[in-house]
């Protein structure tokens, strides 16, 4: 297989649905690049935006999840419950359906905007004193309740053709949608499952930009097209271009002074974050601003230069 130069930035993959997100990502990983990572995992039955990074991109992983929103949307079948709460699952339950009505589905898809909480998979990865939840499931061993707090901003029925819906909602990082699929099922009284996702969105990049995994595998020599660059991949934090003096000093670790010049008179405040680049526009550091003795500053998150 064609061996690329090791890339840094971000690779967005249109997760095919069958393969693991660790699979996708160890068809990259074989064309020559050995530092990857991904921020958000997709499971095996979903598709759709997988955020792939690579080279230094791997430093922005947690930057890329925290308060990042998701959009997915997918079909839920009613009358039926497993253990995975998917298609995927043993079915541990069935139920009669056919008195709900389309009016019963779009008003139980809204009530998602109300839900704050909701129950961890009993299948999910999960932790628990130190093992996913899914091996203990598998191992036939009870799983904790685990409880997780979530934000549901948007949740509309796509289609109605029973005991079928179609859905599309909006949500905080880290919320399971089979559990929503789950919770709607209780509510109607019948049972459901998930039986398709389609992860439209992940903050901050949308599938309409994602690429085809056999597709690079395929043509080696289209990956470097395809990467996003390290400063565009916060493309809401400003970007402060540093002096060489300042570049010193952040490549030793050192805060710089906050000039409002610089972030467009953006008036000071603790906790603003930014990404700092060097003279040619190479990203330096990802900086938040603080104050030090008395004075206020950008202090330093995480290097981004190359050693």
């Amino acid at each position: 297989m064609a061996q690329v130069p090791q890339q840094h930035g971000i690779l967005l993959l249109n997760k095919p649905k069958g393969p693991s997100s660790g699979g996708c990502i160890g068809k990259i990983k074989r064309l020559g690049q050995k530092k990857i990572g991904h921020a958000g995992t997709l499971d095996p039955m979903a598709q759709g935006v997988l955020i792939v990074l690579l080279g230094q991109g791997t430093k922005l992983s947690n930057y890329l999840m925290a308060g990042g929103e998701k959009v997915y949307s997918g079909t839920i079948k009613l009358g039926e419950t497993t253990d995975t709460w998917d298609a995927e699952g043993q079915v541990t339950a069935t139920a009669d359906w056919q008195h709900i009505t389309e009016e019963d589905v779009r008003n139980e898809v809204a009530h998602w905007l109300e839900i704050t909480e909701q129950e961890v998979p009993a299948f999910s990865a999960a932790k628990h004193k130190g093992k996913s939840l899914y091996k203990l499931a598998r191992e036939g061993k009870e799983t904790p309740v685990k409880i997780k707090t979530v934000k549901i901003s948007e949740a509309a029925t796509l289609s109605v053709e029973l005991p079928f819906l179609r859905f599309r909602v909006r949500c905080s990082s880290g919320t399971y949608i089979r559990s929503l699929a789950h919770s709607l099922g209780i509510r109607l009284q019948c049972g459901a499952v998930l039986t398709e996702l389609i992860r439209e969105y992940s903050h901050p990049f949308s599938l309409d930009n994602a690429c085809e995994p056999d597709e690079l595998v395929e043509n080696p020599e289209l990956l470097a097209s395809k990467i996003i660059p390290l400063e565009q991949a916060l493309p809401t934090w400003p970007k402060i271009v540093l002096s060489d003096e300042e570049t010193a000093l952040v490549k030793n670790g050192n805060p710089i002074p906050y000039d409002p010049e610089k972030v467009a008179q953006m008036p000071f405040s603790i906790g603003i974050n930014a990404m700092l680049l060097d003279a040619d526009r190479t990203p330096l550091a990802l900086a938040e601003t603080n104050i030090v003795q008395r004075q206020p500053v950008w202090s330093i998150l995480r290097g981004l230069w190359q050693s």
